[in-house]
């Protein structure tokens, strides 16, 4: 079986070459497709140089900045795998932690995996990140009938042909609680493995902040009873 790493990233040129040396050492048949949202930085040159050192990495570029939802939108169209998980571009998540998240659907046990931050060994989040996390999904777990301990988890596997088949819509960080919705509506049991999680500080990358949490919760609400 394929897996296909869609990276989405805007203005992560300092970490790319390390979080892609990482991913390219995992031992699976994989496609690497990153998405550039129409970075500001370097990126466009540091993924130029990648690409001479690996001709097999594929690099989509936006050509305006739409968010980190259509980032993976797009890297989804694009995915010929027969696996997909979603990696940031940033080094929080360990792509050491592929093996325990996409063996359960290689085993053909299940068809979406989750990687929880919360069962597993983390450090560098926020007691406040952390809580609105916790509430969100405590509001998947209550609206969807579920019990999940991450809901906002980069780590999201899936069988290839069930998310390609999902129609998604968010272009924003919404894209995580419409993913996990649309999975659980169409009654798939998301399983979850513990992974390691680094975060980084708010001086060094990007972190949820609350209006985002307002627009998850009320993604949360539309696709339960409006979709």
């Amino acid at each position: 079986m394929v897996l296909s790493v869609i990276m989405p990233c805007y203005n992560e040129a300092d970490s790319l070459p390390l979080i892609l040396e990482r991913v390219r050492a995992v031992r699976f048949d994989k496609e690497i497709i990153v998405v550039d949202d129409c970075s500001s930085d370097n990126t466009a040159q540091v993924l130029a140089e990648e690409q001479r050192k690996d001709p097999t990495l594929r690099v989509v570029r936006h050509l305006r900045n739409s968010g980190k939802g259509a980032a993976v939108r797009t890297g989804f169209a694009h995915a010929s795998g027969d696996i997909i998980i979603v990696q940031d571009a940033d080094l929080e998540y360990d792509p050491n932690d592929y093996y325990q998240v996409i063996n359960p659907i290689v085993d053909g046990k299940v068809d979406v995996v989750f990687g929880s931050r919360f069962m597993g060994n983390h450090t560098g989040m926020y007691f406040w990140n952390a809580l609105g996390n916790k509430m969100l999904t405590f509001l998947t777990n209550f609206l969807f009938n579920c019990w999940i301990s991450d809901m906002e988890t980069c780590y999201k596997a899936f069988r290839a042909d069930i998310i390609k088949n999902i129609p998604l819509e968010s272009n924003d960080f919404r894209i995580e609680p419409e993913i996990t919705a649309k999975i659980l509506l169409r009654k798939h049991r998301i399983y979850e493995v513990p992974v390691s999680y680094i975060g980084r500080t708010y001086e060094e990358g990007k972190k949820m902040k609350p209006s985002q949490g307002f627009w998850a919760i009320w993604a949360l609400f539309k696709y339960r009873f409006l979709a």
